[in-house]
């Protein structure tokens, strides 16, 4: 194999694990043989040649071997060789399967000699880390997760499978909870650091939006002498995340945002066919480009991307014209025209998840989203799911979506969760559309309510279940229901 990631001995060196198989052919050595084009911890999704890792979680991966080599595994990394090991199949025996596989992202790590970068936030994570991906495509070659793999898993995973020879390495970094940033971005080691924003999200485990800034500022921990960090300067946390950046022995920092003062500062987000027209100033100095997404939002996250090309020294100018071929993934403001019956609607899926400020940021967006040349009577529909784990405050923070959504001028709100209860009396009698505590319940009128040429938002958290409402719709329209 001439593309191998791993090999055998390359993984058992990092590792410290014992290379051995279950039985086998006692002529020959078919356990120290293998050779591995990837790292995987799910037999859905793993590829032939990879390594299973039989991580100890929520179910135990060792029950998953015999599925894992039926899909073509090259080896296992387990804790112990059980039963249900198939005869003669490569296994990588160490302590503890997690340490095992940070082990392997550790040595990944040390091996390669590109630049790394890695994003937290409350906000914006993936999309910064997508636009990372694209910009930095036309400077070299670039790792990253496709996947929001950024948890005590995600990281070293995305990690382990760094390319030796890839020039830039992007990684996600998320929490819940205290600590829990820290050792990762040790782990990565990056060269710059971006921490998007910070909002209330996962309150639930935080006495404050303070104590998540300070979580969030554990990032700088692992930055690597001489490194940068890239903050939000808008942000009220603003003070707070300097001070702990400067703690952390980081001298490079770089503030992005759209107050005077910023040094990568937004001027103007002008919505153009398929994205906007980007207005800049860059250390003073005029910068304009176009990104291939709507939002204002996201013209601030692709400032942060440029603050982070210019850190490592790739081009700017060739990331920033790579960034008009940047499009929102599904769930995070993806766009599709869609026809029920004989009438057409433009969805907006932001249903990956939610918090109060990626809520007014994908409100703000459908307010920006122009209803020219659509049938008449058009309107901007908001569809919102719940927003959980904010703690005693929820009930305020639902409530407070009122005030954004008439800021946008959205015509209807549809609202699913016990929780929008608190959204739903708070809005003017004109601006509801309809409200259950089931998703499926909402969409059934919102189908009958949809005029031609509506604009629909779909948003909430994960666990609301508001993504059913994009799944029926698109039903909807295959079936060409009226």
């Amino acid at each position: 194999m001439t593309d191998h990631l791993w090999t055998a001995y390359e993984a058992a060196a990092a590792t410290g694990g014992a290379l051995c198989a279950r039985g086998g052919d006692p002529t020959r050595w078919v356990a120290e043989e293998w050779a591995a084009r990837g790292v995987s911890i799910d037999t859905r999704t793993l590829q032939p040649g990879e390594i299973f890792v039989a991580l100890q979680d929520a179910r135990d991966g060792h029950e998953f071997l015999k599925s894992a080599f039926d899909r073509g595994a090259a080896a296992a990394l387990v804790a112990r060789a059980p039963e249900n090991a198939p005869e003669g199949a490569p296994l990588l025996v160490v302590g503890d399967t997690l340490a095992g596989l940070s082990d392997l992202a550790r040595a990944a790590r040390q091996r390669n000699f590109g630049k790394r970068i890695a994003v937290t936030g409350s906000v914006g994570k993936t999309s910064v880390k997508e636009m990372l991906r694209t910009a930095l495509s036309a400077c070299g070659s670039v790792h990253a997760a496709e996947k929001s793999f950024n948890n005590h898993w995600g990281v070293p995973l995305t990690l382990a499978s760094l390319p030796m020879r890839s020039a830039y390495g992007v990684f996600e970094v998320g929490m819940n909870h205290a600590g829990e940033i820290t050792p990762l971005t040790k782990l990565v080691a990056p060269h710059a650091a971006i921490i998007t924003t910070v909002a209330p999200a996962h309150l639930e485990f935080f006495d404050s939006v303070a104590d998540i800034a300070e979580a969030k500022a554990e990032i700088f921990a692992g930055v690597l002498p001489g490194g940068a960090g890239i903050l939000p300067f808008d942000n009220e946390h603003y003070p707070l995340l300097r001070q702990r950046a400067q703690e952390a022995g980081i001298e490079n920092l770089v503030t992005f945002g759209e107050k005077a003062g910023a040094d990568y500062r937004l001027l103007d987000a002008t919505p153009i066919a398929g994205g906007l027209a980007v207005r800049a100033e860059i250390e003073g100095k005029p910068f304009d480009f176009t990104l291939g997404a709507p939002g204002r939002h996201q013209a601030l996250n692709a400032l942060a991307v440029l603050a982070a090309v210019d850190a490592i020294g790739a081009n700017r100018a060739t990331a920033a014209s790579a960034l008009a071929g940047f499009a929102a993934g599904a769930g995070r403001g993806a766009r599709r025209s869609l026809k029920i019956g004989e009438r057409f609607l433009t969805l907006i899926d932001e249903s990956y998840n939610a918090n109060p400020a990626s809520m007014a940021a994908s409100i703000a967006l459908l307010g920006e989203t122009p209803l020219d040349g659509a049938g008449q009577g058009a309107r901007r529909i908001a569809v919102l799911g719940e927003m959980l784990e904010l703690g005693g405050d929820s009930a305020t923070f639902h409530a407070g979506l009122a005030a954004p959504l008439q800021a946008a001028g959205v015509d209807k709100v549809y609202a699913a969760g016990a929780l929008m209860e608190h959204l739903w009396t708070a809005l003017p009698a004109a601006m509801q559309g309809g409200h259950s505590a089931a998703v499926d319940d909402i969409t059934v009128n919102l189908l009958n309510d949809i005029c031609d040429g509506d604009v629909i938002l779909v948003k909430g958290s994960n666990a609301s279940k508001v993504s059913r409402v994009i799944s029926l719709l698109e039903n909807a329209a295959e079936q060409g229901e009226p």
